[in-house]
């Protein structure tokens, strides 16, 4: 009888615990469904201006404001885009655009890694306290030092020239180097204590043997840099006035106040300014998001 009992009571349970396992199973289905529909909402929300740029681009003057709006041209105005480089120099500020932006993200990865080594995997005097220094600089707005900055470059003559636009880049950004510096110390030390014993120098350890393991950081670098400079209004702004050395941000202004009138060539030349910026997104997101995971990682 005691042994009935005990299986009655067994199989009880285990009956219980089955009914609660089904219920947090359907729970925990029921959030990620309930999580599922709000992401698909949000990015349906934040996609919408992208795809109202996009119709837009491909209507006639006349049909842009219409209402309710026409999401799907009829017929899609395909001339609107060589049509905005019949109209402006757009060739040009791409041009001027890339320039600055290559030679920016290309001083800001070389600066950050050099940097990011020394304060990761070298030791020395104060390193620490610099450090510190460094990440304390991020607390300081642009704003307080854009007139002293403006005032150093009206000195040496750099003004009205691309120079104040990617020059600074070579000298380090406290934001890269700390994430740089961040994922540098995920990295082994044996690493490192392997290469010296082989006879390799401080450069020789960084380039052959941090840099390769470094992608994800660098790409996260390369990422925040090229969209830093290739979006950037206000460097443009104060130290550029000949027209033929817009990039495209300024140029987009300067072509609004022109054609302001002409919305679906502002929306055509719009578009092709935001289509790198996708095609980046589409190509190196998986990058990004490991840099700045493995970077967040960092316990030392």
């Amino acid at each position: 009888m005691t042994t009935v009992n005990a299986r009655m009571s067994t199989a009880s349970a285990v009956k219980e615990r089955t009914r609660m396992s089904r219920a947090a199973r359907s729970r925990r289905i029921a959030g990620r469904g309930a999580l599922l529909v709000l992401m698909i909402a949000l990015a349906v929300a934040f996609l919408v201006p992208l795809v109202w740029l996009a119709s837009t681009s491909l209507k006639t003057s006349g049909q842009v404001f219409i209402q309710p709006i026409e999401w799907i041209p009829n017929p899609p105005q395909w001339d609107n885009y060589p049509e905005v480089f019949r109209r402006l120099q757009f060739g040009r500020f791409i041009v001027n655009t890339l320039y600055v932006t290559v030679m920016g993200t290309v001083g800001s990865v070389l600066s950050s890694l050099m940097v990011a080594f020394g304060l990761a995997k070298i030791r020395w005097p104060g390193r620490d306290l610099l450090f510190a220094l460094l990440v304390g600089t991020m607390m300081l707005p642009g704003i307080v030092t854009m007139i002293p900055v403006f005032i150093m470059f009206k000195q040496i003559g750099w003004v009205g020239t691309f120079y104040p636009l990617w020059v600074p880049s070579w000298f380090g950004s406290a934001f890269y180097i700390f994430l740089v510096r961040q994922y540098m110390l995920t990295l082994p030390n044996e690493l490192n204590e392997a290469a010296r014993i082989d006879g390799a120098n401080n450069f020789a350890i960084l380039w052959r043997v941090i840099v390769p393991l470094c992608g994800p950081a660098i790409a996260s670098v390369a990422i925040f840099s090229f969209l830093a400079h290739y979006n950037n209004f206000m460097g443009p702004l104060i130290y550029l006035s000949d027209n033929n050395m817009y990039t495209i941000p300024l140029g987009l202004l300067w072509f609004q106040g022109r054609f302001g009138n002409f919305w679906h060539l502002v929306m055509a030349a719009s578009m092709i300014s935001v289509a790198p910026v996708i095609a980046l997104f589409f190509f190196a997101q998986s990058y990004f998001v490991q840099g700045v995971q493995f970077a967040g990682l960092a316990g030392r």
